[in-house]
C-alpha cells in the first residue's frame, strides 16, 4: 500500500496484487513490482497484469496442495524461488520453468488421532492421511542448504541443493502426524541453525511448542520456557541482526527471547489478544499479520538488539538511536479524512530515542546537541503541557496528545520531531488538514538540517550520551548547501517573530488582522509580524532552497522590524 496524502495509509491506497486469501507473498527482490503468491501467480504493479505461473495448473494425485502453500525466495540466492505442494518445487525465471528438488516428504499414511473421537468412523480415507509441505526456510548462509517442515509433523533438510534429502523430525514428534510444522526459519548467521514452530491444535494440545537445532537437525530442543499453557505458537523468527534474539507469535500475543529461547517474555504492549499468524522484521521494524485484527508493526527494535544484562542493573541507560530521516509526513491541503475511515498509523516523525531508569529518579531531561556541541532542543520531565485553545479550528479529536518525557522506573520512548523550539507566536493553531489523533500545532519550529547529532540524557545527577544521525528524505535531492539557506533563513525568520513578542507586543498567529483601538505603531507591528509568519511558512513549507525573492523579502521585512523597534 502506498501513504495517502493526508500521511495516513488508507484502504483507498490499497490494490490487488494477485494474492489469494491466506496465500503467502513474497515480493521479487530483485524487481520490487513483481509480487509472486497463491499457488503460483506473478503481480506486476506496473500493469496490474496477474499471470498463472505454478509448477501445474491443475491439482492430480502427485500434486497435493491445500489452502495455504507456502513461497519463500532464497535468502542466499535472490533469483531462486522455492514452492511448495507434497514435492519441493524451485525456479530461477519467475516461473516460466520448475524443478521438482525433492521426492514426496510427507508420511505415507498416519493413523487416525483418537480425539476425533465419533468423527474418526467418517474419515473417506481411513487414516490414509497425506499432508503437503507447510513451510520452506531456505538459509541465509548457504544457498544450497533448505529446511522444510509438513503439515504431518516432519523435517526434513538439504545440504545440496535437493540432491539428497535427511529426515531430522525431532523424536517428540515422530509419533504425532497430525502436528503441523506451522512455519520455520533458518539462522542468519550459521547454516546449521534453524526453529520450528509447532501448531498442535488438531491433537487437542494447546500448549506452546517450538524447537531448536544448532547442529543441522541432528538434535532439537524444546525452548517454550516463559510462554504460558493454552498459547499454541504459530511462528517463530530470528532477528536478522542480533544473534539469539528471536520473536514468536501464538493465538494470543508477540513473545520476544534474548537468548536464543531459553526464555520468553511478552512483547504484547498495546496490541489487542488476537492469533498472530506471522511476523517479519524489516529493517529496525517488526511487521506482525494477525488473523482477523490487522497488519501491527512496532517500529525500532534497536533496544531490544543492545539490551545487555548490565544495562538493566545501571540506574540510567539511553539506548543508541536508530538514523533518523526528516520526511514530512502529512501534505494534504484539504479536509482531512473521517475518523471512521479504516486507516493505519504511520511510524512516528522523528527521531525515536528509547531510555531506561532503574528506579524513579525525579526530574529528567533530554537534550539535542548538534556537532558542534550547541544544544537544538531540550526537554525536561517538568515542562507543563500544552494549553488546548479556545476556538481553535478543528475538533479535540484531531489532536496529538502531548508528549511525556518520563521519570518513572522502566523503559521509556520519546520522538524528538528533528525540529528546533517554535517561534514565539501569539498562539499555535492547529491545520485543516487534520490527521486523527495525531496533528501537531503550528508553527514548528526550523527543521533541524541533516547530519550528526547528540543525545543527552541527565537524570539523578548522571548523564548519559548517545550519537544521532539524522539523513535527508531519500527522495529529495536538494543540495546540502540550499538547506543550509532554507535553514539560515528559517532561524531568522523565527528570532524575528521572537523579538516581536519580547517587544511585549506578541504577534499574532499567521494570518490574524490587527485588533481595533491600536495605535498605528502597533498596527504596524501587528501586521509586520503577520507577514514574517507567513514568510515563515513559505521557507519551512518546503524541502527546498528559497528562491531569490523570498529571501529578499525576508531581509526587507526584517529590515523594517529593525527600524520598527527603534522608534521611541
Amino acid at each position: 500500500a502506498s501513504r495517502g496524502d493526508d500521511g495516513q495509509i488508507t484502504f483507498r491506497e490499497w490494490h490487488p496484487a494477485g494474492v489469494e486469501e491466506y496465500g503467502y507473498a513474497a515480493p521479487d527482490p530483485l524487481d520490487p513490482d513483481i509480487v509472486y503468491g497463491g499457488k503460483v501467480t506473478r503481480w506486476d504493479r506496473r500493469t496490474g497484469d496477474v499471470q498463472q505461473v505454478g509448477p501445474k495448473p491443475l491439482r492430480s494425485a502427485d500434486y497435493r496442495v491445500v489452502r495455504t502453500q507456502p513461497i519463500v525466495f532464497s535468502g542466499a540466492d535472490p533469483r531462486a524461488l522455492y514452492f511448495a505442494s507434497n514435492v519441493l518445487w524451485k525456479t530461477r525465471d519467475g516461473g516460466r520453468h520448475w524443478a521438482q528438488v525433492s521426492p514426496d516428504l510427507t508420511r505415507p499414511s498416519s493413523s487416525v488421532p483418537v480425539n476425533l473421537g465419533a468423527f474418526g468412523a467418517v474419515d473417506p480415507e481411513k487414516g490414509a492421511h497425506r499432508g503437503v509441505i507447510y513451510t520452506i526456510a531456505p538459509s541465509y548462509r548457504d544457498a544450497t542448504t533448505v529446511w522444510v517442515g509438513t503439515d504431518d509433523g516432519l523435517i526434513h533438510v538439504t545440504r545440496d541443493g535437493g540432491t539428497h534429502w535427511r529426515d531430522v523430525t525431532p523424536p517428540a514428534l515422530r509419533d504425532r502426524p497430525w502436528a503441523k510444522i506451522s512455519l520455520m526459519d533458518a539462522s542468519h548467521f550459521d547454516a546449521g541453525t534453524a526453529y520450528a514452530a509447532v501448531n498442535t491444535f488438531r491433537l487437542d494440545d494447546l500448549r506452546p511448542h517450538i524447537f531448536r537445532t544448532h547442529d543441522g537437525g541432528a538434535s532439537w530442543t524444546e525452548i517454550v520456557s516463559g510462554l504460558p499453557n493454552g498459547d499454541i505458537v504459530n511462528v517463530v523468527r530470528e532477528d536478522p541482526v542480533r544473534r539469539g534474539l528471536l520473536y514468536a507469535g501464538t493465538e494470543r500475543a508477540v513473545y520476544v527471547s534474548m537468548d536464543d529461547g531459553d526464555h520468553w517474555t511478552s512483547l504484547r504492549l498495546n496490541m489487542p489478544a488476537t492469533s498472530i499468524r506471522d511476523l517479519v522484521t524489516k529493517d529496525d521494524d517488526i511487521a506482525v499479520a494477525t488473523h482477523g485484527r490487522s497488519f501491527w508493526i512496532l517500529d525500532d527494535v534497536t533496544p531490544l538488539r543492545t539490551l545487555q544484562p548490565a544495562t538493566l542493573s545501571s540506574n540510567v541507560a539511553l539506548f543508541a538511536p536508530q538514523r533518523a530521516t526528516r520526511v514530512r509526513w502529512n501534505r494534504n491541503t484539504d479536509t482531512p479524512i473521517p475518523q471512521e475511515e479504516p486507516a493505519g498509523d504511520n511510524p512516528p516523525d522523528g527521531a525515536i530515542l528509547n531510555y531506561w531508569l532503574r528506579s524513579n529518579t525525579g526530574p529528567v531531561t533530554l537534550e539535542i546537541l548538534d556537532a558542534s556541541g550547541n544544544l537544538v532542543r531540550r526537554f525536561s520531565s517538568t515542562d507543563s503541557a500544552e494549553t488546548p485553545i479556545p476556538g481553535r479550528n478543528i475538533p479535540d479529536y484531531w489532536i496529538r496528545p502531548p508528549q511525556r518525557l518520563s521519570p518513572d522506573a522502566g523503559v521509556h520512548r520519546f520522538v524528538w520531531d528533528l525540529r528546533y523550539p517554535s517561534p514565539a507566536v501569539q498562539r499555535f493553531e492547529y491545520p485543516i488538514a487534520a490527521i486523527y489523533q495525531n496533528t501537531p500545532r503550528e508553527p514548528r519550529g526550523p527543521w533541524a538540517l541533516p547530519g550528526a547529532y547528540t543525545v543527552r540524557l541527565t537524570a539523578n545527577g548522571r548523564s548519559v550520551t548517545q550519537p544521532l544521525v539524522v539523513r535527508m528524505d531519500p527522495r529529495v535531492n536538494t543540495t546540502a548547501a540550499g538547506l543550509a539557506r532554507q535553514f539560515a533563513l528559517a532561524s531568522q525568520l523565527s528570532a524575528a517573530i521572537g523579538r516581536v513578542a519580547a517587544a511585549g507586543r506578541p504577534a499574532p498567529a499567521a494570518g490574524a488582522t490587527p485588533g481595533a483601538g491600536r495605535t498605528p505603531a502597533a498596527d504596524s507591528l501587528s501586521r509586520l509580524a503577520g507577514e514574517l509568519a507567513q514568510l515563515y511558512g513559505v521557507v519551512e513549507g518546503s524541502d527546498a532552497a528559497p528562491t531569490p525573492q523570498t529571501e529578499a523579502a525576508v531581509v526587507d521585512r526584517v529590515r523594517s522590524l529593525d527600524m520598527l523597534l527603534k522608534r521611541p
